[in-house]
């Protein structure tokens, strides 16, 4: 009897840190914008959504109360898994970030060292990645280890080595391939790194830009999930702009669905991840 094929979950992340509606009006900034891209999407094939939130000038911010009113939000309106950006903007300090994980999210990103990006530097040092490290396993939530650079890769069998498992057993990656200063979105990056992780490791890869189609293609070539959304690319195709977070999520599930790896429903991501049932 014929396996079942392994479903791919797709992560998407809407919003971000750094774009602005000038760039493209339909990036949402506002919770109600959120939660209806946030339905959408899971209607569309997602089964988890990465949120960084926006104050009332649209400006990126770790606000607890807004954390807590957005995560509730999201899980009143779908099913999907809830993550919580800790790395915020590039000049949050690190006390805000650590708090992002006060607001009881199901996981939340955990970069596991620092990078240059762009024009600026994502200040990720020892002590702080060992710190939140120790509070995602003390409240019982599951850290998505962020790779920008194959240095990370080390960081992280390191953190595992000292510190042990993250809550719930199961080691979650997300490869984070195109941003200057990190790796390439190539396919011989997202090799190289993926050869690296520990065994029994689920991944998926996000491409910035223009390489998020090439590494959405070869992370589905790879048994790898995928991560889309407008945080990642205000583009759909050259000189096209997105139409919507959905549009993105209609596309990698297609793609699942034509490499025999149809996307994951909330539930089914839940049970990759070592996840409970839905809070």
């Amino acid at each position: 009897m014929p396996l079942m094929p392994a479903p791919t979950l797709i992560t998407v992340a809407p919003t971000g840190a750094e774009s602005q509606q000038d760039a493209n009006p339909a990036l949402p900034v506002t919770l109600d914008e959120l939660v209806v891209a946030a339905r959408e999407c899971q209607a569309a094939g997602a089964s988890m959504v990465h949120i960084h939130i926006r104050d009332e000038a649209g400006r990126p911010t770790l606000d607890p109360g807004r954390l807590r009113e957005t995560v509730a939000a999201i899980r009143e309106a779908t099913e999907l898994i809830v993550q919580l950006s800790t790395g915020g903007a590039v000049t949050d300090p690190f006390e805000a970030r650590l708090a992002v994980l006060d607001a009881a999210p199901d996981a939340c990103s955990l970069t596991t060292g620092t990078v240059n990006f762009g024009d600026d530097v994502f200040h990720n040092p020892w002590p702080f990645v060992v710190e939140l490290y120790q509070r995602t396993q003390a409240l019982g939530i599951l850290p998505e280890f962020e790779l920008f650079e194959l240095g990370h890769v080390v960081a992280l069998r390191r953190l595992l080595d000292e510190y042990g498992p993250p809550a719930g057993g199961h080691v979650h990656c997300d490869f984070v391939l195109g941003v200057p200063g990190g790796m390439p979105g190539t396919t011989p990056a997202l090799v190289a790194g993926v050869a690296m992780l520990p065994d029994g490791a689920t991944w998926s890869a996000t491409g910035i830009g223009r390489t998020s189609v090439p590494v959405m293609l070869a992370a589905l070539s790879m048994g790898g999930h995928l991560r889309v959304g407008m945080e990642d690319t205000l583009t759909y195709a050259p000189k096209r702009p997105v139409r919507d977070n959905a549009e993105l999520v209609e596309r990698a599930a297609r793609l699942a669905g034509e490499a025999l790896r149809p996307a994951a429903t909330p539930a089914q991501a839940r049970a990759v991840l070592g996840l409970a049932a839905g809070r």
